[in-house]
């Protein structure tokens, strides 16, 4: 099978998968978004100093100290 075949196939594939019948389905809800412990962060002293995590890097503020870590 060449490239030009596997694309055809996947092309095919994704086709099928999108294709309804009902364009506007009556059973469809709506998304509801609900907060999770591992989306919050605690409030900690900004700091330009050692990383908490890892102090032997500088810190670069990317919030992992401040979370679960998710």
């Amino acid at each position: 099978m060449n490239e030009d075949a596997l694309r055809a196939l996947i092309r095919e594939a994704v086709a099928r998968h999108l294709v309804t019948d009902d364009p506007s389905p009556r059973d469809a809800q709506p998304l509801t978004f609900a907060r999770h412990a591992s989306h919050l962060r605690y409030t900690l002293q900004k700091t330009d100093g050692p990383c908490l995590i890892e102090p032997a890097v500088q810190c670069n503020h990317c919030g992992y100290c401040e979370s679960h870590g998710h």
